[in-house]
């Protein structure tokens, strides 16, 4: 059975033909025609295990960190609550200024991710990407344990942790489900030889069905973790908080009428006081929770490169490492997909606080908050998983689908103002948050598949994923400087932002449709240290590869992982080893 799809299009030619093909593999045989001229030496055998296992394999590399980042958010919002009431604030910590901690802790959050570009790549090298995952999720687990003792001196400096950990721990993510999705493609189809590596390497793209159902299952799990985020509001904080008639009671408009969030809100929101053993059990549950992500990351998540490729990575030089993200800007594709980074940031705000407060709380109370975020998390998760049909539909369609559902929602809650302390429309509240979390599953599963279906070379990898998250984080500061802004200012910002970023999408997808190859920087050789000499040739990362050796261009391909049989043929291409350099021969070039 053959189907034909444009997902895996655009990513790379054959000759000058310009013709764009496919690949993925199940049991009845290959769905798509081949990538490359050359016939791949698929393993027949391996096809059918390898179908049954792609499931649990993504499973198993996916689930580890995934609920931690959205259990530090409910943690967060559990906290929030309790430090508003003003009851609360008295009697527990007097006079030591809780408002004022909390406003640094949003601020030590939202504020340090726009320095992340500066570090990202240079801590994911250094470290490497499972370790900086590692160190990521120790530092969100840190954030979870300074609620024990709340104070300036811990709240603030942990709030600022995880704000600085925040993209290395997205970006790290991105490349290692990528890297995943590209090694368990090389496993399930091709042989290794002895251990000598791949016999061949497989077609440039053929990874890309691989990295779709990877990342589909990765971003269900994730935006299922929302609704385990609530658990602790549903059945802890919920039992302690005023209804709706005394905590709406000043509150005059709603939805799109509303300025700033949630104006005229009542100072008390809480009946009773929970006691202190009480909320030091729910912090140990999610202490507890946080320890298990960090053994999970430790004990399933697999290296992401072979100790040979994390050397060559680092050995590139840092001064390059810290330069690359920046001169990858002169890649269109990157500089057409910008607008929908920024949008990916505004709408993830704008559904926690546009639609959960200024539309849910304000008109149905602080009570059924938890229960929006539930209806906002089961759309996501579902939705996640119905990307699965990017298998059989063109590329663009899911990205174009999600940014379709936010348009029409944007347009109608544009003209909707819900009554506050009004119950009979809730159902309406339940029906835009899962709606819109429909919108956001399709729009992060298909940015993060289509990074890593246009740029699959591991040495650029950690690169995008690091400029992709790093204007998701300039795009949630900015909501957060906007946070007092009328609700009808955001809803157009939300608007303008979405439309350019679809057209700039299709845009990028013309040009590819048309062959207009990216200028990209070129990524210089490792320069390896073997008894104190370097290799002599120079190389230089300002040149792209169109500039390079190849005019077409297309990347150089590596070599193959692992050492090669046999000794290195000699030639004139050859550079001399650093033992010739030692000995003050110039090898077999001297011949």
């Amino acid at each position: 059975m053959y189907l034909e799809s444009s997902w895996w299009r655009g990513v790379h030619r054959e000759g000058t033909e310009g013709k764009w093909r496919g690949c993925i593999l199940c049991r009845d045989g290959p769905l798509f025609p081949e990538l490359s001229g050359k016939e791949a030496t698929w393993e027949e055998q391996a096809e059918e295990p390898a179908c049954r296992l792609l499931l649990g394999g993504a499973q198993s590399q996916a689930a580890p960190s995934t609920p931690l980042p959205v259990l530090s958010s409910g943690l967060l919002q559990m906290q929030l609550i309790l430090h508003y009431d003003e009851t609360y604030r008295e009697v527990k910590y007097g006079n030591m200024g809780l408002p004022d901690i909390d406003s640094k802790m949003l601020m030590g959050i939202n504020v340090t991710p726009i320095a992340a570009l500066l570090y990202t790549p240079v801590l994911i090298r250094f470290f490497g990407t499972k370790w900086m995952m590692f160190l990521a999720v120790g530092i969100y687990a840190l954030f979870v344990s300074t609620n024990y003792w709340e104070r300036y001196y811990t709240l603030v400096p942990s709030a600022v942790a995880l704000g600085m950990a925040i993209v290395p721990l997205w970006a790290s993510m991105g490349n290692y489900i990528t890297r995943m999705a590209q090694k368990y493609h090389e496993y399930s189809h091709y042989k290794e030889q002895d251990g000598q590596g791949l016999k061949q390497r497989p077609p440039r793209g053929s990874h890309a069905p691989y990295l779709l159902v990877f990342q589909a299952i990765f971003y269900s799990f994730f935006h299922l973790s929302f609704a385990c985020a609530q658990l602790p509001m549903i059945y802890f904080l919920n039992h302690y908080l005023y209804d709706l008639n005394h905590t709406l009671y000043n509150v005059q408009s709603c939805g799109t009428n509303s300025h700033g969030i949630l104006s005229g809100f009542n100072k008390t929101v809480l009946r009773t006081l929970p006691r202190s053993g009480n909320l030091i059990v729910v912090e140990s549950v999610l202490m507890a929770v946080a320890f298990l992500a960090m053994l999970l990351v430790l004990g399933l998540c697999g290296a992401a490169y072979r100790p040979t490729e994390e050397i060559d990575l680092r050995s590139v030089g840092w001064g390059n490492i810290f330069q690359l993200p920046f001169k990858h800007v002169r890649d269109y594709r990157l500089r057409h997909l910008v607008p929908f980074f920024i949008y990916s940031g505004f709408e993830v705000l704008f559904a926690c606080t546009g639609i959960a407060l200024g539309y849910g709380v304000c008109s149905v109370g602080l009570e059924r908050l938890a229960y929006l975020l539930v209806a906002y998390s089961l759309g996501a998760s579902a939705a996640s998983l119905l990307g699965l049909l990017g298998l059989w539909l063109p590329r663009p369609v899911p990205l174009v689908a999600g940014a379709g559902v936010h348009l029409l929602l944007t347009f109608v809650l544009f003209f909707w103002a819900p009554v506050p302390r009004a119950l009979q429309h809730s159902w309406i509240l339940y029906v835009a948050a899962a709606l819109w979390g429909v919108g956001s599953a399709l729009n992060k599963t298909g940015l993060s598949t289509l990074l890593g279906i246009l740029y699959e070379d591991k040495e650029r990898q950690d690169f995008i994923f690091t400029i992709y998250h790093w204007w998701q984080a300039v795009a949630i500061f900015t909501v957060y400087l906007g946070s007092s802004l009328p609700m009808k200012a955001k809803l157009a910002v939300l608007l303008v932002t979405l439309v350019a970023a679809a057209v700039s999408y299709l845009r990028m997808e013309q040009k590819l449709r048309r062959g207009v190859a990216p200028r990209q920087p070129r990524i210089p050789r490792p320069q390896h240290k073997v008894r104190g000499y370097r290799y002599l040739e120079e190389d230089n990362s300002d040149e792209s590869d169109a500039e390079g050796e190849h005019g077409d261009g297309a990347e150089e391909e590596a070599p193959p992982a692992g050492p090669r049989p046999g000794p290195e043929p000699a030639g004139l291409g050859r550079r001399p080893c650093p033992y010739e350099q030692a000995q003050g021969g110039d090898g077999p070039e001297e011949q």
